[in-house]
C-alpha cells in the first residue's frame, strides 16, 4: 500500500473525495515530495483522479465504490442530477441513460469523459433567482448523499434544456415513452411551484398546457 492511500485512510478519507488543497495538508515536505507520493499512488492504481486536483482512492479501499451521480456533484458542487438521468432513476423512462446529466447556475455547459466513472453532462438553465433547489431533493445512493430533481422537476428542466414547444402529450408519451400514469404524480403545488421556476415563456407556457390536460387548473 503506499503512503499516500495508507495516510488518506488513516485520516477518514477512504469514502471521501479529496482535493488537492486537502493533500497538501496531509502530505508534509516539499512540494516536489507530494507530487512524487501523488504521482506514486496513481501510478499503482491505489489513488485515482477525476480531474485535476480531485481524487478518490480506488474501489479496493472503499466501503462502497464510488458512485456516478456522487462523482457529478464533485466534478460540480453546486448541481443536482436532473433531465432524462433523474427521469431515469425515477423509473419515469424506461431507457438506460449512459451520460449522468445534471443542472448547474451559470452559463456554460460542459461535458466530462472518465475512463472509469463514466460520462457526464452539465448544463445551465434560465431560472428566477432562489429558484434553483426548488424540487430537489436529497437522496442517498449507495451510502452516498446527493441531491437528485424530483420527477416533475426533471421532466421541466429538460422541457427548458431542450426548448420543446406543448404539442400535446405525443412528445411525452412517445418522444420519452413517459406511462402517462406518472403523470398523475404531480400535483397542484408542484405545477404551482414550477410555475415560478423558469424565466422562458416558453416552458411556462408548457407548464400551463400540461396543467390543464392533467386537470389540475
Amino acid at each position: 500500500m503506499n503512503k499516500v492511500t495508507e495516510m488518506l485512510i488513516q485520516q477518514g478519507y477512504a469514502d471521501r473525495f479529496v482535493r488537492a488543497t486537502q493533500l497538501d495538508r496531509l502530505i508534509t515536505g516539499s512540494p516536489a515530495r507530494r507530487y512524487s507520493l501523488v504521482h506514486r499512488a496513481m501510478k499503482s492504481g491505489e489513488l485515482v483522479q477525476l480531474q485535476r486536483g480531485l481524487y478518490i482512492l480506488a474501489d479496493r479501499f472503499r466501503s462502497t465504490p464510488c458512485h456516478p451521480f456522487a462523482a457529478a456533484q464533485a466534478l460540480a458542487p453546486t448541481s443536482y442530477i436532473s433531465f432524462e438521468t433523474a427521469l431515469a432513476y425515477h423509473g419515469w423512462i424506461p431507457e438506460q441513460v449512459f451520460t449522468v446529466s445534471s443542472a448547474v447556475p451559470g452559463r456554460k455547459s460542459r461535458k466530462y469523459q472518465h475512463d472509469q466513472l463514466g460520462a457526464y453532462s452539465f448544463h445551465p438553465l434560465a431560472v428566477q433567482p432562489g429558484c434553483f433547489l426548488e424540487l430537489v431533493d436529497r437522496v442517498r445512493v449507495s451510502g452516498q448523499t446527493v441531491l437528485i430533481a424530483r420527477p416533475c422537476r426533471a421532466l421541466m428542466d429538460l422541457v427548458c434544456l431542450r426548448k420543446v414547444p406543448w404539442n400535446g402529450l405525443d412528445w411525452l408519451s412517445e418522444g420519452l415513452r413517459i406511462e402517462l400514469d406518472f403523470l398523475s404524480d404531480m400535483s397542484r403545488e408542484d405545477i404551482h411551484t414550477l410555475s415560478r421556476v423558469y424565466k422562458h415563456k416558453r416552458v411556462r407556457a408548457f407548464l400551463a398546457a400540461l396543467r390543464s390536460e392533467l386537470h389540475l387548473d
